[in-house]
């Protein structure tokens, strides 16, 4: 057995539990390697399966149902700012939102395969009205199903996976030194591509004083969209006076409908 699988035997149960913890409340700590880790140590009779899925439970149900309360009690303010920490924290909101209107309550079910999604999850079912029991019942599902089909795999391929942990193990620092290259190259391609975003809305954005006053002065050459969510739109039925309500998701099939021959103006909050 590698250096890597001994030490996971040796502090398993509280790397698994940490790992677990930490993914729930939204830090970029990924947990599968572990779940896998713990699948092979498992197949080789070293670990409790069901020791394992109890830690799972035990590190995943408590902040769940903390960013659930806070979804209920504040809203929408909260997926915002769990979103903020990610690289595109506007896609991260639309996207949520847009998966739980397709998917409705079982989004639960699947969140945690997700990379990013398990945490704004849970408040956004808090904000939707999804119902405390319902919300238990399917994260406790959700949370089986991820660490089962992780542990699962593992258990079934715990031979191999010792032979990978010994390959990192020899690759040493060099292997980390990869994987820090390519997150590096990663984030930094996202950041470049989200700062050439906002230098194109800079040069058209007209701001919310701008458009008042060219309401009140009776413009008509504007053409107002509101893009928001039906999730949004639900919690705040308003529209700033003379908007038609397009879903950003609807533009393309709806696009006949936008005005001709006008100034379009888009909002999203």
């Amino acid at each position: 057995m590698s250096d890597t699988l001994a030490f996971l035997l040796q502090y398993g149960y509280v790397i698994l539990y940490a790992c677990v913890l930490a993914e729930q409340i939204g830090l970029p700590i990924p947990a599968v390697p572990v779940l896998l880790g713990v699948g092979a140590l498992a197949g080789a009779g070293k670990m409790s399966l069901a020791l394992a899925f109890g830690v799972v439970l035990a590190a995943s149900l408590p902040p769940d149902l903390v960013w659930f309360e806070l979804g209920r009690r504040r809203g929408p303010r909260v997926l915002a700012r769990i979103c903020a920490i990610t690289l595109e924290p506007d896609w991260c909101v639309r996207r949520t939102e847009s998966l739980f209107l397709r998917l409705g309550r079982k989004l639960l079910l699947v969140a945690k395969f997700l990379p990013g999604l398990s945490a704004v999850a849970s408040p956004l079912a808090g904000s939707a009205g999804v119902a405390r029991w319902q919300f238990v019942l399917l994260d406790v599902t959700g949370a089986l199903l991820w660490a089962g089909t992780w542990i699962g795999v593992g258990y079934a391929f715990s031979e191999a996976l010792d032979v990978v942990a010994g390959w990192v193990a020899r690759l040493g620092g060099y292997a980390l030194l990869l994987v820090g290259a390519a997150l590096a190259t990663y984030v930094a391609f996202k950041y470049a591509k989200r700062r050439r975003i906002f230098r194109d809305l800079r040069m058209a954005r007209i701001t919310p004083d701008e458009l008042r006053r060219r309401i009140e002065a009776g413009d008509g050459g504007l053409a107002i969209i509101d893009t928001r969510s039906t999730l949004d739109v639900r919690k705040v039925p308003f529209l700033i006076p003379g908007a038609i309500w397009i879903d950003a998701d609807e533009v393309d099939r709806r696009s006949a409908e936008l005005p001709t021959g006008r100034e379009i103006i888009l909002y999203c909050t």
